[in-house]
C-alpha cells in the first residue's frame, strides 16, 4: 500500500468513493471521466504500477481481476452485447494513475482500436 496513491487510500477506506465490489484480491469503482456509458475501473488490492514489477506471487490477484471484469461486466448487463478490457502502462498509453488498473468499457458500440 502507498500512502499517497488514490487508489491505496480508496481500497483502504481511506478515501470518498462508490465501491461497487470489493474482495481480498481487488475492487471496483466507477472512473470519474468515463469514456463509455458504463466505464468501471478494477483495481487490485495490492500496490504496483506496471505489469513488468508482476511476480508469480502476483498471479492470482491479476486473473482474479480478470474474472471480476466478467462478473461486473454482466452485474452492468454489458455480458451478452460485449465490452473491452484496457490496461494503460505509461505516460504514452494515457496511465494516470500509478497503480496498475483494468478498465471495463461498454453500454454502447465502441469504435476505434482494437
Amino acid at each position: 500500500m502507498d500512502g499517497d496513491c488514490i487508489f491505496c487510500l480508496i481500497g483502504g477506506g481511506e478515501a470518498e468513493s462508490d465501491v461497487l465490489y470489493q474482495d481480498d484480491d481487488c475492487f471496483v469503482i466507477r472512473d470519474i471521466a468515463p469514456k463509455a456509458p458504463v466505464h468501471l475501473l478494477v483495481i487490485p488490492s495490492g500496490h504496483f504500477t506496471y505489469l513488468t514489477e508482476l511476480t508469480p506471487e502476483h498471479y492470482r490477484m491479476i486473473g482474479a481481476m480478470f474474472k471480476t471484469a466478467e462478473k461486473m461486466s454482466r452485474e452492468q448487463g454489458m455480458g451478452a452485447s460485449g465490452y473491452r478490457l484496457v490496461i494503460n502502462q505509461g505516460d504514452d498509453a494515457g496511465q494516470q494513475v500509478p497503480h496498475l488498473h483494468l478498465h471495463v468499457l461498454g453500454g454502447r458500440p465502441l469504435s476505434g482500436m482494437g
